[in-house]
């Protein structure tokens, strides 16, 4: 009679190192996010609005001074905050989420005060909200922050080795 056991006789091969558990398990995504091009592509947009405004501000009168420093260290890091994002490095989502909440106060504030000395026609500068709301969104959406989160780490499942290890 043959034998009832749901067991097969073939041995199972295993692999000499153990499989990966806990936090190494997890892995980032295999391809980059649709949502990545457009958060990278609205990131530039928004660094060009700020260097425009730079341009604005510089015009009148060609100097270097506090206030043309402001649109340069905004569209820096807007521009940072996009390569990051798009090589998915390590925290990437959240220098271009800063870099967009910083625009977006800015635009804000350029949007009211225009509004209170020239009355109704701000929509214009209202248009320029576009850039900087559109990167927060695309920033913080969960596939950007997965694609340049701690899951891309560049590690080893097996933890960090060295060469003279007492085991």
């Amino acid at each position: 009679m043959p034998s009832s056991s749901s067991r097969s006789r073939v041995p199972v091969r295993r692999s000499p190192r153990p499989a990966p558990r806990g936090a190494n398990a997890v892995t980032g995504p295999p391809e980059r996010p649709q949502a990545v091009p457009f958060a990278v592509v609205f990131g530039f947009l928004q660094a060009i609005e700020v260097l425009y405004l730079g341009w604005l501000v510089w015009e009148p009168e060609p100097a270097v001074d506090r206030l043309l420093v402001i649109p340069l260290v905004l569209a820096a890091a807007s521009v940072l905050g996009s390569v990051l994002v798009l090589q998915g490095r390590r925290w990437g989502w959240a220098v271009l989420a800063v870099a967009a909440v910083a625009t977006l106060l800015a635009l804000s504030l350029l949007v009211f005060l225009l509004g209170a000395l020239y009355g109704g026609t701000i929509w214009a500068a209202a248009l320029l909200l576009v850039g900087p709301v559109a990167t927060l969104v695309l920033a913080l959406r969960r596939p950007v922050r997965e694609w340049c989160g701690t899951a891309r780490a560049r590690r080893s499942p097996g933890g960090r080795r060295s060469a003279g290890s007492s085991r």
